[in-house]
């Protein structure tokens, strides 16, 4: 039952911030590196890469841990260590030269996946053959929806870029 919890904890993490960015528009957008570029002219993480979804994502969480029988702040560190995987990720894309939301199959899925997993491993006590699925399932369900999500619309690269940074106008 904890692949189930786990991967439904990264599904959260990973999808919340989606969802609150098609119900609040462009409210609360604030790209989390507020603009800032690196020496490579690249943003440090880019548009797409909100507060409004980071708090999404560790709210989502933190709510779900405990109707999972999970505590609040394995929840909390759960999601953290998701979204800095993704945070993560998205650092070497723009390093990378690639566009926000651009696909970079493995390292999409590996940081947000890996990360949070071996925490839960570590916390909880699992064979780490379960682990490895949990991760494996993830990266595959992933890779397999995600283009199916753009292709229905449910998720939309103009809902997350469409703010300019600042001196972008």
């Amino acid at each position: 039952m904890i692949t189930v919890w786990l991967l439904l904890l990264l599904v959260l993490a990973n999808g919340a911030p989606v969802v609150a960015a098609r119900l609040l528009q462009h409210r609360f957008s604030a790209p989390v590196d507020g603009g800032l570029r690196l020496w490579d002219g690249q943003p440090l993480l880019g548009r797409s890469k909100t507060w409004r979804g980071l708090v999404a994502g560790l709210l989502s969480c933190t709510v779900f841990a405990p109707v999972m029988g999970l505590s609040v702040s394995f929840g909390v560190v759960f999601a953290a260590l998701a979204l800095g995987g993704d945070l993560l990720s998205s650092f070497i894309k723009r390093r990378m030269a690639l566009e926000p939301s651009a696909r970079a199959s493995g390292l999409d899925q590996l940081p947000e996946s890996v990360l949070p997993v071996a925490y839960a491993w570590w916390q909880l006590d699992f064979p780490l053959w379960q682990a490895i699925g949990v991760v494996l399932l993830f990266v595959t369900a992933n890779m397999v929806f995600s283009p199916l999500l753009y292709q229905l619309g449910i998720r939309s690269r103009t809902l997350t870029t469409e703010v300019p940074a600042p001196g972008e106008v």
